[in-house]
Parts: C-alpha cells; sequence; structure tokens
C-alpha cells in the first residue's frame, strides 16, 4: 500500500516537474526559433561594414532606452512600451518604425523578464492563463491596423496623447492610497482592450492591465510577474503580426532594445520586492509625460 503511494507521489511530482519545465522550455523554444527565422529571412540585409557602422552612438542611445524601459516594465509590471515609445518618439523615430521595434524588441525582452520573474517565482499561473488568449486576439488586431491600415504619422500626435494619459493613471495609482481588494471581473476584456492598446500606441499592456489588477488590491508581486509573463505571448503575437503586414524597419533601434532590455530583466526580476514602487511610479509617470509633450511639440 505505501510502496503504491510512494509511486503515485513520484508520478505526480514529476508531472509538476513538467508543467514547470515547460513555462521554461516554451519560452526558450518559441525565442530560438524567432532567431532562426530571422536570421534566415534577413541575413542578406546585413553586411559586415554596416554591421560595424551600426555600432555608433545612435546604437548606444537605444541599448539605454531598452535598459531603463525594461528596468521599469519590470519592476513595476507596466512602462516598456511607453517608456521606450515616448523616448524613441521624442528621439524622432517614426511611429510605425517605433511600434515595430519596441514589440519586435519586447519579443524578446519579455522572454528574458518572463523566464526571470519564473525564477523568483512571481508567476500566478492561472491569472496568466486568463489573460494570455484575449490579450493575444487584441495585440494582433491592433498590430494589424496599425501595419496595414493605419498611417502612422497621422496617429502620431494621439499618440503622443494616450502616452500622457498612460502616465496619468501610472501617476494615478501610485497615489492611490488604501486600496481595498476586489474581484476583479472581466478579465478577458481587460485583457484585449489592453493587448490592442498595446499595438496600436506601441505601449498600454501594463499601465492598463497591471495598474487596473493593482489598483482592485491584487498582490504586487504576483501581479507584475503575472503580467509581464503574459505579455510575452502577446508581444510575441504582435510582433509577428508586424512582421508579415509591415516587414522590419530599424534593425539599429530593435537590436538597441533588445541588448538592453535581456540584459536589465534579470535585475529588475530581482529589484520588484526591493524598491520603493510609488516614488519610481510617479517618477516615470512625470517623465513620460514630458517627453510625449516634447514630441507634441515638434508636431504642433
Amino acid at each position: 500500500m505505501e510502496k503504491g503511494l510512494e509511486i503515485n507521489a513520484v508520478e505526480v511530482k514529476s508531472e509538476v516537474s513538467l508543467k514547470e519545465r515547460l513555462w521554461i522550455i516554451i519560452p526558450v523554444v518559441l525565442l530560438i526559433g524567432l532567431l532562426i527565422t530571422l536570421g534566415y529571412n534577413h541575413y542578406s540585409e546585413f553586411t559586415w561594414n554596416g554591421f560595424v557602422a551600426g555600432f555608433n552612438q545612435e546604437l548606444l542611445v537605444f541599448f539605454l532606452i531598452g535598459v531603463f524601459a525594461q528596468l521599469v516594465d519590470g519592476t513595476l509590471g507596466m512602462g516598456y512600451g511607453a517608456t521606450s515609445t515616448s523616448f524613441l518618439l521624442a528621439y524622432g523615430v517614426p511611429p510605425v518604425v517605433s511600434s515595430t521595434a519596441v514589440h519586435v524588441s519586447e519579443m524578446f525582452t519579455t522572454g528574458a523578464s518572463a523566464l526571470s520573474h519564473h525564477r523568483f517565482g512571481n508567476i500566478n499561473k492561472k491569472l496568466v492563463k486568463h489573460l494570455l488568449i484575449p490579450g493575444v486576439l487584441g495585440s494582433i488586431t491592433g498590430a494589424y491596423l496599425l501595419a496595414d491600415v493605419i498611417n502612422g504619422d497621422v496617429i502620431k500626435p494621439f499618440i503622443a496623447v494616450y502616452m500622457i494619459i498612460l502616465a496619468v493613471i501610472i501617476i494615478k495609482k501610485a497615489l492611490k492610497k488604501n486600496i481595498i481588494k476586489k474581484k476583479t471581473k472581466k478579465l478577458s476584456v481587460l485583457a484585449v482592450f489592453g493587448g490592442f492598446m498595446d499595438s496600436v500606441g506601441g505601449g498600454g499592456w501594463g499601465p492598463i492591465v497591471t495598474s487596473t489588477l493593482l489598483g482592485r488590491g491584487r498582490n504586487p508581486r504576483y501581479t507584475i510577474g503575472s503580467v509581464n509573463a503574459a505579455e510575452f505571448a502577446i508581444s510575441f503575437a504582435s510582433g509577428i503580426t508586424f512582421m508579415l503586414f509591415g516587414g522590419i524597419h530599424g534593425w539599429q533601434v530593435i537590436i538597441g532594445l533588445i541588448l538592453g532590455g535581456v540584459i536589465s530583466a534579470p535585475l529588475a526580476a530581482f529589484l520588484v520586492n526591493k524598491i520603493k514602487r510609488k516614488p519610481m511610479m510617479i517618477a516615470v509617470g512625470i517623465l513620460i509625460i514630458l517627453l510625449s509633450l516634447k514630441t507634441l511639440s515638434k508636431l504642433l
């Protein structure tokens, strides 16, 4: 009898262990597959001289944007898209290029972030499952519209205004006190909207989804880790959509963001429970507002 129980326990443990490993295996396999696909389809666009020439001051700027944006996103559960897009637009990068670059780079940075949060035990798998499919559907729709239907130059001022709104949401959440825990209803609707706005605006998954969940009193550690984990699928879906319908532009921007984001992702996951969130949220919100106002001033 005892021997039978031991065998069952081993089988259950083995099954759980396999499921845990899948949380690591799937992102790794997808990222390796993506790297191979990108290399195969775009190797002709790269030359040695072009590669060497690409290592200049601009690449360093994009790298630093990637580092900062990922530190913000990994510790606050929001802000990668809003922060990086605001910086890129302020730097003069066109909307379609910035949005494509942000989402292609996020395919890697969110993968690194998801693995890091999993490593530090910050993920609520049930929450991830609720957010995953609706978020992916929303992001694909938004990416298709921006890549193949909407004129990027026309919506550039609207994106800047949208970024200001996101920044206000971030600051508002930071200033909110005595949050009473409430049951979050219509998670799928929240995920669809967050995924859609993230693709169209170049950011929004975190500020919309994370801030809403935190505003409902959910545990910050698991909310941030779970939303970041789900964001990998959202970014992957929108990134693939951008590639299919709009092509890939701005390799220097993409590479800079990827390198910066992947390097800083483990540090961000480690810091998620170490830093004071409110001051950082306020600072990030103010920064995004200033950058967006700068973008608007150039357009008006």
